[in-house]
């Protein structure tokens, strides 16, 4: 895994939010974005993040930022998850990890004894030209909105 580092340029992507529709990361260039990998919706750990992001979204949209959570789950379940839990961000599929190869954030777990490849819950801040100006590695999901703004 070759994860991207603040002062890295980000990469440009379009994939389909919870609703079907395509979100190009180009076309918000020129506001701030946050864009965090989560590893399945409806999951506790990612519910938990999912709504401190939710519940903070006045405070991350006053401070020019927009959120893009991206996972490996299907457009549907994106929409049964977005919808349960009130989100009022996009989710985007990334089914086969491509984005989420691009980020480097992408490769081996372990968890209960046992080894296989996902998502690493990692988030990417990125400026108004698209650059990376913080990565968030080192946070509970519960907590994670609080460090996101406390980076701002």
């Amino acid at each position: 895994m070759n994860t991207l580092k603040a002062g890295d340029n980000a990469p440009q992507f379009t994939l389909q939010n919870q609703r079907g529709q395509s979100v190009d990361i180009s076309s918000l260039q020129g506001s701030k974005v946050l864009v965090y990998f989560y590893p399945k919706a409806s999951t506790p750990g990612c519910t938990v993040q999912a709504k401190g992001l939710r519940d903070s979204i006045k405070k991350l949209n006053a401070k020019d930022v927009t959120v893009l959570g991206i996972s490996p789950d299907p457009v549907s379940k994106l929409a049964k998850f977005a919808e349960k839990e009130m989100l009022n961000f996009d989710l985007l599929s990334d089914e086969d990890h491509s984005v989420a190869d691009t980020f480097g954030v992408w490769g081996l777990k372990k968890f209960m004894g046992k080894e296989y490849d996902g998502i690493h819950r990692l988030s990417f801040l990125i400026d108004e030209t698209g650059k990376i100006t913080h990565v968030f590695d080192k946070f509970k999901t519960k907590d994670h909105h609080e460090v996101v703004l406390a980076a701002l």
